[in-house]
């Protein structure tokens, strides 16, 4: 537990669309709003500044390289505003170890302290593969991404985070070993579909809060992308008692709370589920 007794922290919500430039101009838009709102930290949603599946390789190349576009976006943000700012997802053609990635980019959340240094790097671990009844139809993120392998933990101003990406969510085992590196707050960068995000966002993310005590910040791609790509959006804030302190339904947007330390470390000492395990 960090010595860290409360801190603000923002989830944005977007709307993005195929238009690379739009969506950076809308993220420097919400993020000096979440700066405005006394956020120590804001979270951006899963494929904040690109989206569509045909751009995810070239532009996870261009990223890989010394002129990268969104990276340096969100450097500069970061230290223009003072703020740490957790990247949501982009596309990196590159493993943590720096080898190349030839056919395939990985989903990857990177982590910028208020001087714009790059602190954590997190490639999505499980890869949305599945059929959906909506006018898009199938999804097959394993076409386009390679999956991450490593569970990442990172010391924040609001406490140690534990990083994961949309998919992630149904995977209860990756919350158990980011509470295990010590995660007092969890983030969820998502672009979930309309469908599942109506039958399973709440009732997962609250899951994941109450049996890991840890918040859970949840920021989401919120509306109609394109013509065939409807996203669930209600980002939101969720304590460890499964309590949804703030939320967006729908639309462009920034809501933000207080993650208070005190009451998570509290109620882990009320209620030590962690020491009850038995498997």
């Amino acid at each position: 537990m960090t010595n860290t007794v409360s801190a603000r922290v923002a989830a944005i919500q977007m709307v993005s669309t195929q238009d690379i430039e739009a969506n950076l101009n809308e993220a420097r838009r919400l993020l000096a709003e979440a700066a405005s709102k006394g956020a120590s930290v804001a979270v951006l949603p899963e494929n904040f500044a690109v989206l569509a599946t045909h751009q995810m390789v070239d532009c996870g190349r261009v990223e890989a390289s010394d002129q990268s576009v969104i990276r340096a976006f969100l450097a500069e943000q970061a230290k223009n505003l003072g703020l740490w700012i957790v990247g949501g997802s982009l596309p990196l053609a590159a493993r943590p170890d720096g080898s190349s990635i030839e056919s395939h980019v990985r989903a990857t959340c990177l982590v910028f302290d208020a001087q714009g240094r790059e602190v954590a790097r997190y490639d999505k671990i499980h890869l949305f593969d599945a059929v959906v009844d909506d006018a898009h139809g199938q999804y097959r993120e394993s076409d386009t991404f390679e999956p991450g392998e490593r569970v990442v933990t990172v010391d924040t101003p609001a406490g140690k985070l534990g990083l994961a990406i949309c998919y992630d969510l149904r995977f209860p085992e990756l919350f158990r070993a980011l509470r295990e590196q010590g995660a007092e707050w969890v983030c969820l960068p998502s672009a979930f579909t309309w469908q599942t995000g109506d039958a399973h966002w709440h009732a997962l993310i609250r899951a994941r809060a109450i049996e890991n005590q840890v918040w859970v910040v949840a920021p989401g791609q919120g509306g109609q992308n394109s013509e065939r790509r409807r996203t669930y959006g209600h980002s939101l804030i969720c304590d460890p008692w499964g309590k949804v302190v703030t939320e967006l339904a729908e639309g462009p947007g920034v809501v933000a709370a207080e993650l208070d330390l005190e009451q998570l470390k509290q109620l882990r000492k009320r209620m030590p589920v962690w020491e009850h395990r038995r498997l």
